[in-house]
């Protein structure tokens, strides 16, 4: 294989940050990743990847159709070695994603807790944009790992 060659593939999405863009997110997810045993895991987490992604993204007024919303974007990698999902919010909100043990009445506050458990690293990325969180799902356990 030439040095510049890579198997990895990687797909993109934007969606407005509307609730209901949670459903598209899964199901686009689920589509790419059919067949694949990482599937539901990866599923599971962009759906409370983007629920997060609208909670931090500022709502912006669009005039003609009167309803407030952001955008968030999503990335998704995937090669032998690993499936890689990113999750981007607009910003704006002047609070980050964070894992945090949330209070047993708590309503919000559990899913990236949710997601540490489920995938094998995560990393968060602040900057004056927004705020991206990637999560990455090997294909077969790694040394301080766990299988999926």
């Amino acid at each position: 294989m030439h040095e510049y060659t890579s198997t990895a593939r990687v797909w993109g999405l934007t969606c407005p940050g509307f609730p209901e863009e949670v459903s598209r997110a899964r199901r686009w997810t689920r589509d790419i990743l059919r067949g694949s045993p990482l599937a539901e895991d990866a599923e599971l987490i962009v759906s409370e990847l983007s629920a997060n992604a609208i909670l931090h993204t500022a709502a912006i007024l669009h005039t003609a159709s009167g309803q407030q919303s952001g955008s968030f974007h999503l990335a998704l990698a995937v090669s032998s070695q690993v499936v890689a999902l990113s999750v981007t919010d607009d910003g704006g909100t002047g609070t980050a994603p964070k894992a945090e043990h949330a209070d047993q009445n708590a309503t919000h506050g559990r899913g990236l807790g949710m997601v540490s458990a489920i995938a094998h690293r995560i990393v968060i990325h602040d900057s004056q944009a927004g705020h991206t969180v990637t999560a990455e799902l090997f294909t077969s356990a790694r040394p301080g790992g766990h299988p999926c």
